[in-house]
């Protein structure tokens, strides 16, 4: 469907181009017939002035003077009329070569319209069996529909590339998470080894106190014999 109304779009271009180059040639038409016929009357007028010149010539022959004169005008004259005339000629060959050009275009387009005109009787049955006004109005809410269709796949590209960048942000904050759990870990063994070493190391330092105070209690229970045993021999 997307094919054909693309097609239709395609068709109504070159409908519009047709009767822009039908115009075309038409007016190229009454241009071409305009300037023949200015053609015909400018050679009738050169025709008639060169009969008067003649006459004028033959009437005005008084003196040779004059006459090389009026023949000096006439030849210059003539020069420029037969430039004023190969100018039109090369200009009017050119309009007939555009002409011809027109008329091709024109058959190609006409031949295209034949071709595409499938399309534009399928566009006319779905106005006749549908809520649409015309076939411009179909056009115009398939173009409203190719737009929405553009801003709903943009729409979703943006929230993919957020849900790919949220994503990413994740992944980055939970390798973090990651990393300074894994380091509390760490310190926390070392503090455990730490906290086993020192109650280690206080065991010895009790057991160090016990043997302390032990010697210190035997020193003392010698003292008092040494002071008794001092006190008998006084």
């Amino acid at each position: 469907e997307e094919d054909s109304t693309n097609s239709f779009i395609c068709l109504l271009k070159k409908m519009k181009e047709v009767r822009l180059m039908e115009k075309v040639v038409e007016k190229k038409e009454e241009a071409f017939t305009d300037r023949m016929e200015a053609l015909a009357e400018q050679w009738r007028d050169l025709h008639a002035r060169r009969a008067q010149l003649k006459v004028h010539v033959v009437r005005s022959g008084s003196t040779v003077k004059e006459n090389e004169r009026l023949r000096t005008q006439a030849l210059k004259k003539a020069k420029e009329e037969k430039e004023q005339n190969t100018k039109r000629e090369s200009e009017l060959l050119g309009a007939k070569r555009e002409l011809e050009a027109l008329t091709k275009q024109h058959q190609k387009l006409s031949k295209k319209l034949l071709k595409y005109s499938l399309f534009k009787r399928y566009l006319e049955n779905v106005v006749q069996n549908s809520q649409f006004r015309d076939i411009e109005d179909v056009i115009s809410f398939y173009k409203a529909l190719v737009r929405t269709r553009k801003d709903l796949a943009q729409s979703q590209w943006g929230h993919r590339q957020l849900t790919e960048q949220a994503t990413v942000l994740l992944g980055q904050l939970r390798a973090e998470r990651e990393a300074e759990m894994l380091q509390c870990r760490n310190e926390l063994l070392q503090l455990k080894e730490s906290l086993d070493r020192a109650q280690s190391g206080i065991l010895q330092w009790e057991g160090h106190c016990a043997e302390l105070q032990d010697r210190a209690a035997r020193k003392a229970t010698e003292l008092r014999s040494l002071n008794m045993a001092i006190h008998s021999l006084f």
